[in-house]
């Protein structure tokens, strides 16, 4: 098991941004095989960083970590009143046809095959995802998105890409089998994370590359 910590982009006294490799859970998991997360590696040199939100283990990206109880509760309270802002960049499989739009599909848990999630119209939970294409692989047949989730549902991104025909690429949970034999990872990676520093009170935004 790693003890290395993942990639600090920022920190103050409020908070870290950390910038969470692919494969590594964001909190641990049931049993002692799923113990190695990003908290965990956190802890020993920062023990009063704290969880206000995740990315699922094989998703890339940008994380704030709190640091203590009130700058928590500051940034929990942004994530609930929706004035977090997040981009992502996926690639997907297949060549979207517009330029930009939107994908309003309400989500519920998939009890039965758990953790996956999916579309339902009649119990599903009000989900939002805004789309931009960003280039378009004609060769490969793949194109590269950027996605802004303005709810913030479990594997929101993953189900609607795959629920209008562009699922992500790397995804095997979703798309067990058909995946390029290129794809070593979910091509989906949080680029961008927006908010007001509960520190000064100003809007901050930080920026990080997929490795894609």
């Amino acid at each position: 098991m790693s003890t290395a910590l993942p990639d600090i982009l920022h920190r103050c006294d409020a908070f870290l941004i950390v910038d969470k490799p692919a494969g590594l859970l964001t909190v641990p998991g049931k049993g002692p095989e799923k113990w190695d997360c990003l908290i965990n590696r956190l802890l020993p040199a920062y023990p009063n960083a704290r969880i206000v939100h995740r990315l699922d283990q094989p998703t890339s990206g940008l994380l704030v970590v709190p640091l203590g109880y009130e700058p928590l509760r500051h940034i929990g309270r942004q994530f609930e009143q929706r004035e977090v802002s997040k981009t992502y960049q996926a690639v997907v499989n297949g060549l979207m046809a517009d330029d930009e739009g939107e994908v309003d599909l309400p989500l519920i848990c998939d009890w039965p095959n758990r953790p996956r999630q999916m579309v339902d119209h009649e119990q599903g939970k009000p989900s939002l995802t805004r789309y931009r294409v960003m280039r378009r692989d004609m060769e490969r047949q793949l194109t590269r998105v950027e996605l802004t989730p303005v709810t913030g549902r479990s594997h929101q991104l993953r189900v609607h890409m795959l629920a209008i025909g562009h699922p992500i690429l790397g995804d095997t949970l979703y798309t067990p089998g058909a995946i390029p034999v290129t794809a070593t990872r979910l091509h989906l990676h949080a680029c961008t994370l927006a908010f007001t520093d509960p520190g000064d009170g100003t809007r901050v935004c930080f920026r990080s590359a997929p490795a894609f």
